[in-house]
């Protein structure tokens, strides 16, 4: 038993120097300039993630390509990247204001463009995990370029297999394939890839967009083909780091512009002085627990609040989620779409424009200065620490004049994944955030409780979470070794321990908000890392997430509107 327990150590330790040694690697290359990844100055960063090999790549360090680890990378970036040579990351330097068109991956919200064949620009404006996070998704795509290489190319001489030429055939011609022509070129696929042709169709359409049907077939196409004039032409690929963004980095450029629009917006609504709460959220679950079952109760009679939520959250329900906008537009919401650069979008609610019988908190109890809640997106790793640090310093209305926030809580509700016997759709309770990496840690009195959410149907787990450099770089052994050990972590999240520090901040040493602040922390599980099938690279949750969601803005609000 002991030698299994040292196993298990020795191997959490070598994945944790390998997360160090990444996060070393990359803010090095990042200081340099430039590099290239499958050259030598990218060859421990690509060591590195071959030797902790995170559960959401798969299987990377085998011959076999990884296709849900390709598809999670793919929809994080931008379309035509895999034809890119040159991929340049720049801050906002103007090109919103150019005939370039901004490309926005599906799932995740950075604006990209694409300068000529060659050279795509991705624009990084949420800190350094965001480079951390397109650094990690580029290497692991490489990795798998250069598999395909392996399996395409016969000899040194550049002969290439039939399989490649029929793959190739098939992209060139540029028009959608029949179904016969696509069950073809699928088998060719197949054998390039290592897969069988049953795992190729399965995730094909997870590619496709209305555009391009056939993009997974692109996608692998241009991806062995750069690999393959990397060996035959010495054309290597090449990451590039913009002087400005190298220059503006960690100064929270664009987190100060986004605090000064809110507090902007709260002066000219005579809002400065009530009482604050903030609630870092997603853009609809504040507004729909307030007033949606109001709007939409004679249209879904005999049917409990959940179910209302369930609908709004469906995607043909643009109809219904408009009803409940315009109406809390009426009655004290504020939206302030995103012009920072940081891309969180800001709802401000005046409770004082609130009639509370027509909300789902009829009980509500406010003192004379109704409170203003400000509902902030998520944040995006150590983006949290920018924003949150920025909004809690006082406003500088003019040369001789500052004011302070009065500032009642913060309560950061969002989705992580879970350790142990968790699965997805589960609650998690965190006691403190440990800061993967750092000696940092940070234990707080969570006013949200496990107590809190028993008897919902919805299982509830409640301890320590770690905040990792990335949900991309995570494996089996480090976060086995976080959850068993005397850590006792039920779940890792990205910026926890961004929020807490500079809360921590601006109420211990700054004194800039009130040093009593209450906060409260809350997450449904997204994925279990742990559990074979259950990664983020599984898929998302569908309606399974709307339940702890909105379970816990329920709890954040009666909190706030003093219900017990």
């Amino acid at each position: 038993m002991r030698e299994i327990k040292n196993i298990v150590r020795s191997r959490a330790q070598e994945s944790s120097a390998a997360v160090e040694k990444l996060y070393i690697t990359m803010r090095h290359l990042f200081n340099r300039g430039f590099y290239k990844p499958m050259g030598v100055s990218g060859e421990t960063l690509r060591e590195a993630l071959l030797q902790l090999r995170p559960e959401i790549y798969g299987t990377i360090a085998e011959e076999k390509v990884e296709l849900n680890g390709l598809l999670y990378v793919i929809e994080r970036l931008p379309v035509g990247i895999e034809e890119c040579r040159f991929i340049n990351l720049t801050s906002d330097e103007g090109y919103s204001k150019s005939h370039f068109k901004a490309i926005i991956p599906p799932k995740r919200r950075r604006n990209c463009y694409r300068i000529d064949e060659e050279q795509m620009n991705v624009e990084i404006t949420r800190g350094r995990s965001d480079i951390y996070d397109i650094l990690t998704h580029l290497t692991f795509i490489f990795i798998e370029s250069h598999k395909i290489k392996n399996r395409v190319l016969l000899d040194e001489s550049g002969e290439v297999s039939r399989d490649w030429l029929k793959l190739e055939q098939a992209v060139l011609q540029g028009k959608k394939l029949t179904q016969a022509e696509k069950e073809k070129t699928i088998s060719h696929t197949a054998n390039i890839l290592g897969r069988t042709f049953a795992e190729v169709s399965d995730i094909y359409d997870g590619f496709a967009s209305v555009e391009k049907p056939d993009r997974f077939l692109h996608v692998i196409y241009w991806l062995g083909k750069l690999a393959l004039e990397e060996v035959l032409e010495n054309n290597k690929r090449t990451i590039t780091f913009s002087p400005i963004l190298r220059e503006r980095l960690g100064h929270h450029i664009h987190g100060e512009i986004w605090a000064t629009n809110i507090k902007q917006v709260l002066k000219e609504k005579d809002l400065l002085a009530r009482p604050i709460h903030i609630i870092s959220a997603n853009m609809h679950s504040v507004m729909n627990s307030i007033f949606a079952t109001h709007v939409l109760k004679a249209k879904f009679k005999d049917q409990d609040d959940f179910y209302i939520y369930e609908q709004l959250s469906k995607s043909g329900a643009n109809d219904l989620r408009s009803k409940v906008e315009a109406f809390a537009m009426q009655s004290g919401l504020v939206f302030l779409p995103d012009a920072s650069g940081t891309n969180i979008d800001v709802q401000i609610i005046d409770t004082a424009k609130i009639d509370w019988k027509k909300s789902a908190f009829p009980k509500a109890k406010m003192d004379k200065a109704a409170p203003v809640i400000i509902v902030m997106d998520y944040a995006f790793g150590e983006q949290a620490y920018e924003t949150i640090d920025e909004l809690l310093k006082p406003f500088q209305e003019s040369k001789d004049k500052k004011t302070f926030l009065n500032v009642v809580s913060v309560s950061i509700m969002g989705k992580a994944g879970i350790l142990g016997e968790g699965a997805k759709g589960d609650i998690m309770i965190p006691s403190a955030h440990i800061n993967e990496g750092t000696g940092d840690n940070y234990p707080f009195e969570n006013e949200l409780t496990a107590a809190m959410f028993e008897g919902n149907g919805v299982p509830v787990y409640a301890g320590p979470m770690v905040t990792v450099l990335g949900t991309s770089l995570q494996n089996r052994d480090l976060l086995s070794f976080f959850n068993k050990s005397t850590w006792g972590v039920i779940g890792l999240e990205m910026e926890g321990a961004y929020y807490q520090k500079a809360i921590q901040s601006a109420s211990k040493i700054r004194k800039s908000i009130n040093p009593d602040v209450k906060v409260r922390y809350a997450y449904y599980a997204s994925d279990n890392p742990l559990e074979t099938g259950s990664t983020l690279a599984s898929g998302g949750l569908g309606t399974t997430g709307v339940k702890p969601t909105y379970l816990i803005t329920i709890k954040i609000l009666e909190q706030i509107f003093n219900i017990k």
